[in-house]
């Protein structure tokens, strides 16, 4: 009896670990407009070290899919809003999209894509109607197209939207229903996403609900009951996410869908370009969620916690910012994979930084000593410095908003040199600048301030990995998974032969 007891047991446990090998873990985004990309195969070791087994791709980056060969993490692949008028044109091109992109990846890298991500946030205000007619075309011929190529089954799409496609006339999330202006069109894609297996992603993102409106409360958008509770009903909301979420559970209560899978596309906070961008706060967002994710807690109007994929992983120094300095400041880590602050995964484990990574020069470029602050070619040399490297450190109430006119001229000349690979011609500034040896960060001198003057990856020391044949496992089954249930037949056949 002891070891039929034993036997169950190990069996329910090795059952347990199968399935959070699949499907557990975190999930986020990983975003690549960097001018020194983090080489992909770091990044991807980062992912596993950390825990994440699900990530978003805005575009199919080949460097990064390659990569995610074999890896054990599921992918969600976006197609950017650019591509959304051609694939809308003809089935044809989102064949060859899907044969390219999908097809090709999944067969030649054994790369685990799940989902396709067809735009991002296309009904935004913002684009002015530019991608109402193209959108679901194109969501309609790339499913197509994957069921052509005999993944309609493995492979569901999606529609990342912004959460301002639905909206609440109560102020109460019970009221929520989606925006007059796209109501019919919106629903049209439900409905095919239903009909298709597919789901629902929505970007939901507390930080930009305190940037537009200066009246909103701030504890809002954290996740310790800071706040006071919005009252509706028999439910009681005490954070954004949970308000925001079931604003649009109620939206599709409302029209029909009361049972369409909803994936949390990014939410995240950024650590500068603003006031409200800093290390603290975003420490405490991105803490309280992992802690949800940890405890599989979902929301008053759904138990089931959705997929949450948090925005970003590394920051992207070449991402624009028309919405705001922060735009390149996102990552949970930064440019180089080192870590910004502490976060606990669970069970006392911290994150950890990428490792391996490579380094230019210890040296930097900065103003000279002898040059003058008041040498009217100094404004020049800076706009021009940060005309091709990022500044948006040095904004109001940034990292290093601080600085006086020489460090802050220094700043952006050494951002410029790092930028250019410490070329030696990117560090003349009309004699304005000379380069040093000696880190000129006010954290080096003991400042208490997270200002860092930086020094970029050597990309030439990182070589392309050696690319991996296609997995031999069997379809689904991720390479750590496969592992398990090896280890768990060796297990049982051990058992059983004690048990006779």
């Amino acid at each position: 009896m002891g070891f039929r007891y034993l036997y169950v047991l190990l069996l329910c446990l090795f059952s347990e670990g199968l399935l959070r090998g699949v499907h557990g873990g975190f999930a986020c985004n990983w975003g690549t407009q960097a001018t020194h990309p983090l080489p992909p195969t770091i990044v991807v070791k980062l992912l596993k070290d950390n825990g994440f087994s699900k990530v978003k791709l805005f575009e199919a980056d080949p460097g990064a899919l390659e990569a995610l060969g074999n890896s054990g993490i599921q992918v969600m692949l976006g197609i950017p809003n650019e591509f959304l008028a051609a694939l809308a044109s003809t089935v044809t091109i989102a064949e060859t999209w899907v044969y390219q992109n999908v097809s090709n990846y999944i067969s030649k890298y054994g790369v685990d894509i799940r989902y396709i991500a067809v735009g991002n946030e296309p009904f935004l205000k913002t684009y002015k109607d530019t991608f109402l007619k193209t959108t679901f075309p194109a969501l309609q011929n790339i499913q197509a197209a994957l069921i052509k190529a005999g993944l309609g089954r493995q492979v569901k799409v999606t529609v990342p939207l912004n959460a301002d496609v639905y909206q609440t006339d109560t102020g109460l999330p019970s009221g929520g229903d989606f925006r007059s202006d796209i109501h019919s069109l919106v629903l049209s894609i439900i409905k095919f996403l239903s009909d298709n297996g597919g789901a629902l992603t929505i970007n939901i993102y507390p930080f930009l609900s305190l940037q537009a409106d200066p009246d909103f409360p701030k504890e809002y958008a954290f996740f310790d009951n800071g706040a006071k509770p919005v009252v509706d009903g028999s439910i009681s909301y005490t954070n954004v996410l949970d308000a925001n979420f079931d604003t649009c559970i109620a939206a599709l209560e409302k029209n029909g869908f009361p049972s369409l899978p909803v994936i949390v596309g990014e939410i995240g906070w950024p650590t500068d370009g603003d006031p409200n961008a800093n290390v603290e706060d975003a420490r405490r967002f991105n803490q309280g969620l992992l802690g949800r994710i940890v405890a599989g807690q979902g929301t008053p109007k759904r138990s089931t916690p959705p997929d949450i994929y948090i925005f970003g992983l590394i920051d992207e120094d070449a991402k624009s910012v028309q919405p705001g300095n922060f735009e390149r400041h996102w990552g949970v880590f930064n440019y180089d994979g080192s870590l910004k602050y502490f976060l606990d995964i669970g069970n006392g484990k911290a994150m950890v930084a990428a490792k391996g990574v490579q380094y230019l020069a210890r040296q930097w470029c900065i103003m000279s000593p002898t040059a003058s602050t008041s040498d009217p070619n100094l404004a020049g040399s800076i706009n021009y410095a940060c005309s091709y490297a990022d500044c948006t450190s040095l904004g109001y109430g940034s990292s290093c908003g601080m600085l006086d006119a020489r460090s802050n001229a220094s700043y952006a000349f050494n951002m410029y040199y790092q930028t250019k690979d410490q070329r030696k011609d990117a560090c003349q500034f009309s004699n304005l600048s000379i380069t040093t040896n000696v880190d000129p960060s006010p954290t080096s001198s003991g400042q208490n301030t997270t200002c860092r003057f930086e020094i970029m990856i050597d990309l030439s020391k990182h070589q392309k990995a050696p690319r991996r044949p296609p997995s031999s496992v069997a379809a689904g089954l991720s390479e750590h998974s496969s592992q398990t249930v090896v280890m768990a037949l060796l297990v049982l056949v051990l058992l059983s032969t004690l048990i006779i």
